[in-house]
């Protein structure tokens, strides 16, 4: 790889993926609005990271960003499932009307693969467990939706243009650099700011609702192996391991000693029971499996 534009590269999942083929001497040029993200995420000075403050829904950015880009990671984006649903405007300029401009600043400047984050919310209330990529499709909400039309639109540009392609359809991840303060913020990091406080806990619902979590660690490796892989079309990026909140919370409490009171209230409408995905593709085409358990990750995060 020549060069990589990480589209959202001081967010959550950005930086990991940046700090990775930065170790890998990978040159790495990092276009983020900050809306997010957080400069302090990234080294603040390294000779192969150049970072461009800017919006993926300025076309001209775009295009100016890509130029003597190689490969490019698109993870910018509007990810709160709540916001798509209180401004299906919005989020649609970021998801859609942004990712387009990626692709045709893509075909311009001639880059060989586009790997972008696709997510675990396009398949809604599963059709089956666990998920392969060719379940059915029922997304819940705007934000699934439009992760659904950037897979179709990177499919339609790899057949016109012949640009290689990869959705990463991200399931539950977690590490270091998720703000529980976001409203992007995850259940596991909203657990451990308010365990690490003394604070009670809310669980929505009985609490055996089953996630797949997967380690940002491994999702940053993923993402590399993504890049530089013959693999395109999506790929569920996760463990194939289901955990309940009620198990999370007592790993939690074993971990950091502090049993805390855990609520109950109405689960919450929109959100699905199970979540488990079918790895293999994952496992056989980008040649990895996820090497952190959820116990050490969670360890990891609060020594953080």
């Amino acid at each position: 790889m020549n060069r990589v534009l990480i589209t959202g590269g001081a967010g959550f999942i950005g930086s990991h993926t940046a700090d990775l083929l930065l170790s890998q001497d990978v040159p790495v040029r990092v276009l983020d609005n900050l809306s997010s993200g957080n400069r302090t995420n990234l080294p603040d000075k390294h000779p192969l990271l150049e970072f461009i403050e800017g919006d993926i829904t300025d076309s001209h950015m775009v295009d100016q960003a890509m130029i003597g880009v190689s490969h490019c990671l698109n993870l910018a984006a509007q990810v709160s499932v709540v916001a798509s649903l209180e401004n299906p405007e919005f989020s649609a300029m970021q998801n859609i009307i942004g990712f387009v401009n990626v692709l045709v600043a893509a075909q311009k400047n001639k880059v060989e693969k586009i790997v972008y984050a696709s997510s675990a919310a396009i398949y809604g209330e599963p059709s089956e467990i666990p998920l392969p990529e060719t379940a059915i499709k029922n997304q819940l909400s705007p934000y699934g939706l439009e992760k659904q039309v950037n897979e179709e639109y990177a499919d339609m540009y790899q057949r016109i243009y012949g640009i290689k392609s990869l959705g990463q359809r991200f399931f539950n991840v977690f590490g270091p650099r998720q703000d529980p303060k976001s409203p992007y913020a995850g259940v596991i990091a909203l657990f451990v700011d308010k365990i690490s406080r003394g604070e009670p806990l809310t669980v929505f619902g009985d609490g055996q609702q089953t996630r797949d979590f997967i380690y940002v660690g491994d999702v940053a490796r993923a993402n590399v192996a993504a890049l530089t892989s013959e693999a395109t079309g999506a790929c569920n990026i996760a463990t194939g391991q289901q955990t309940t909140l009620l198990d999370l919370i007592a790993v939690l409490s074993d971990i950091t000693g502090n049993h805390c009171e855990v609520s109950h209230t109405k689960p919450r409408e929109g959100d699905i029971q199970h979540s488990l995905a079918n790895p293999t593709k994952m496992n056989h085409q980008l040649g990895l499996k996820a090497e952190t358990n959820i116990r050490q990750g969670l360890i990891n995060l609060i020594e953080s």
